[in-house]
């Protein structure tokens, strides 16, 4: 089943003030993060505070996420079993930041096994969201799409990456100065949403940090929205709406791919004549029309929308 993941809500496990704001937003996903928006020291706690978030509850109807530290430090481990251990049971997906190779993804895996079997969870149940961050991540993406069946998003990580490669810019998500024409994060972009389609995995896109600038995010979320991907990182409360707006179907447009649905439906059973393609009002459906019709579909429905208008079959 498609998870909806517009809007996913960063949230630092240092803080229960947060964590407890976040019950209240209409996020599609929150991570609770143990990573880089909390400090070496802060971790230990941090890890507590999300236990007893999660096992406290009121995240309903939301994909529960923690983000661990990644496998080259020494936090990783006692991040994941104590998280697991003690809230295995309110957890969707493990966020595995700076994803390097597809063993990396295999380990957690088998760690994840590890605490599920020793603490009666329900095995495989909690996914893996891997997060690209880096030139070698990117080159590995195909492996790491597969390396495990739990894995359900690729996320793009744009400061790391900035960094990983040189790029000549300070301010995440937009252009580095002097590439004047086109994206300079498009090939980095579809990379990532060509793996995830062809292994049948989310794409998420990474955060936009300047906070304040609600157009501007609007405007660099349109540009990950067009080309495909499933949705965004969120670092503010008010970039949810933002975020469940850009990623979400137009209503016009959900309203016309569920009545392509339906005509194509009728038309090629038997009572509409078995007919392959077909005029609809002025325009031309077949099975590429359907295809496409399902994608915004799936996504309105996954966002919650209701439909406005119904398929009349022609009278006899």
């Amino acid at each position: 089943m498609l998870r909806s993941r517009r809007s996913n809500l960063a949230v630092p496990g240092s803080s229960p003030k947060m964590l407890d704001k976040a019950r209240g937003l209409p996020a599609d996903q929150v991570f609770m993060d143990i990573e880089d928006a909390v400090a070496p020291l802060a971790k230990p706690d941090a890890r507590k505070n999300i236990v007893a978030a999660l096992n406290e509850g009121g995240y309903e109807g939301k994909v529960r996420v923690v983000r661990v530290n990644d496998w080259t430090t020494q936090w990783t481990y006692a991040d994941v079993v104590e998280v697991v251990e003690g809230a295995g049971a309110n957890l969707d997906c493990i966020m595995l930041p700076k994803v390097q190779t597809a063993d990396q993804v295999v380990a957690l895996d088998l760690l994840l096994t590890q605490v599920e079997k020793s603490n009666g969870l329900e095995v495989g149940r909690i996914g893996i969201e891997a997060q690209i961050e880096n030139a070698l991540g990117l080159i590995n993406i195909d492996a790491i799409a597969q390396a495990s069946p739990r894995v359900e998003t690729l996320i793009f990580g744009p400061a790391d990456f900035m960094a990983s490669i040189n790029m000549k810019s300070l301010v995440v998500g937009e252009q580095p100065p002097g590439y004047d024409v086109g994206d300079a994060y498009h090939y980095i972009l579809m990379r990532i949403l060509m793996a995830a389609r062809a292994y049948d995995k989310q794409a998420i896109d990474g955060p936009y940090l300047a906070i304040k600038d609600i157009e501007g995010y609007k405007r660099v979320a349109g540009r990950s929205a067009a080309l495909g991907f499933d949705g965004k990182w969120v670092l503010h409360p008010d970039q949810v709406a933002a975020a469940n707006e850009v990623f979400s179907p137009r209503q016009e447009d959900y309203d016309h791919a569920e009545l392509i649905l339906d005509a194509y439906d009728y038309y090629t059973s038997a009572a509409g004549g078995a007919k392959g393609a077909v005029m609809l009002g002025d325009e031309m459906i077949d099975e590429a029309s359907r295809k496409m019709a399902l994608v915004i579909s799936a996504k309105g429905r996954a966002a919650g929308l209701a439909r406005t208008t119904t398929f009349e079959p022609p009278s006899a």
